[in-house]
């Protein structure tokens, strides 16, 4: 294993000729996701990869799996801070499904919800559907979503060490981080993603290669 050193935008090229390298691109609909802890502000990455897609000809739709979390009554059933409720209930697995992945099956409809529920308020965000031309790509960002047997096309994982999880993640989510040391245990994100990208500091990301 490798790990090369490479800047934001150089990154976001090469993942984008990767998902236009993919089998079935531009015939098929892809569905690429972007995992990643807050810190690891993974919602920088995908919003990244929309213009290079555009400019390889492949139209992109922005979803995130933060607009996508069961209701507060489910999540919050075992209180505020529960970090096993956080790795295991808080992400609406079968709405993503339903409103988002799905549709992008072969044929499938491509109409896709892009947002669900707001995160804050706990409402619906009532958004319209919209539809993904074919050939286009779904880009979606979250924490926590590797090993959920998600229909993804590619994956890419930023990581970070635990040391440096703690120190850029807010007091007031501390709570979280038993979660995502859970997560790293059971699921391996790094191993598991088709493409790992360390991010300890965001600025200078540094990609994994591995042998």
């Amino acid at each position: 294993m490798q790990v090369r050193p490479i800047s934001p935008d150089k990154l976001a090229e090469l993942l984008a000729d990767r998902i236009t390298a993919l089998p079935g691109a531009g015939e098929r609909w892809l569905r690429v996701a972007v995992d990643g802890a807050g810190p690891a502000r993974p919602e920088v990455l995908a919003d990244a990869l929309v213009e290079p897609l555009r400019l390889r000809g492949r139209p992109a739709l922005r979803v995130s799996a933060a607009d996508f979390l069961r209701p507060a009554s489910i999540r919050l059933e075992y209180g505020h801070h529960d970090a096993d409720a956080f790795h295991d209930l808080w992400l609406d697995d079968g709405a993503l499904l339903r409103e988002v992945l799905d549709p992008l099956e072969p044929g499938g409809s491509g109409r896709v919800l892009p947002s669900l529920r707001d995160p804050v308020t706990d409402r619906s965000t009532r958004a319209p559907y919209t539809r993904l031309p074919p050939g286009g790509v779904l880009v979606l960002d979250g924490a926590l979503l590797l090993g959920r047997w998600l229909p993804l096309e590619l994956t890419v994982h930023l990581a970070l060490t635990p040391a440096a999880l703690a120190r850029r993640t807010p007091a007031d989510q501390q709570w979280t981080l038993p979660a995502f040391a859970r997560y790293e245990a059971e699921t391996g994100p790094a191993d598991s993603a088709d493409v790992t990208v360390r991010v300890d500091d965001p600025r200078h990301p540094a990609l994994v290669e591995r042998q």
